[in-house]
């Protein structure tokens, strides 16, 4: 099996717990008015590589990769579900740590052959870490071009199969940092028994220079940067909503 490779990363720290081998997939559905990885998006780009070839880059630098393991992040990853899927089960046959970095939307419950594909991966997946970009469907789908509806799904479809779940949430001012948005995420996160971390993140425009270098226009161009004060009281809120939500139980 054959899939589309953007880049790979020998020393990630951002990407799952400890020190990880980061394998950037090519191809994106998801047009996030933030994102920093505009070259990921085009669908079947880039060298194909097989899991052999990935497991054999891993294997070159395992001795540094302290308490790590492969992450599959992107673009999406899950847009090549059968690939991920065969490299996390020859992962963990090698006691490999695995971690899939996903928007999650490409999960179809109803679809059965879909959901199939999705609870074999989990099977070999130890951690997921998924970006929920916006609470409000309207304004998801403003910000990336979808709706969130299937995204909140995975999330729960996680949490009924217990797999660990790492949240990350963007700061974005005027988008994203809204109070009674922030609180609504809380509410959703209190009912994730399998919540393991949350990562609130400022928004950053270093993604400018390679919109500037494939010619495509900067969306937020007049979006100030969001600072750590911004991130942390942003977190704040969304901690207070997953207290009051544990109340309510």
């Amino acid at each position: 099996m054959l899939g589309y490779i953007h880049s790979t990363e020998s020393f990630g720290t951002v990407d799952g717990p400890g020190i990880r081998f980061v394998v950037f997939f090519q191809g994106c559905p998801m047009r996030c008015l933030y994102c920093h990885n505009p070259d990921t998006w085009e669908i079947n780009k880039s060298n194909p590589r097989t899991v052999e070839s990935i497991l054999d880059e891993y294997d070159s630098y395992k001795e540094f990769l302290k308490n790590g393991g492969i992450t599959c992040t992107g673009g999406e990853p899950l847009l090549q579900i059968d690939f991920v899927t065969e490299l996390f089960e020859k992962a963990k046959q090698k006691g490999i740590h695995t971690c899939l970095d996903t928007s999650g939307i490409t999960f179809e419950p109803e679809n059965t052959d879909i959901l199939q594909k999705f609870e074999r991966l989990i099977t070999s997946t130890d951690l997921v870490m998924l970006d929920i970009k916006h609470i409000d469907d309207t304004e998801h789908k403003k910000l990336t071009g979808h709706s969130n509806k299937n995204i909140l799904m995975f999330a729960e479809f996680l949490r009924d199969n217990a797999v660990p779940l790492w949240i990350r949430h963007v700061v974005v001012p005027g988008i994203t940092d809204k109070e009674e948005y922030l609180h609504k995420i809380g509410m959703f996160l209190g009912t994730l028994n399998n919540l393991k971390a949350l990562d609130v993140l400022p928004y950053h425009t270093m993604g400018k220079a390679k919109y500037n270098e494939l010619g495509i226009n900067y969306p937020l161009d007049n979006t100030p940067p969001a600072d750590k004060e911004l991130a942390n009281w942003a977190k704040d809120v969304i901690m207070s909503g997953i207290k009051d939500r544990l109340k309510h139980k």
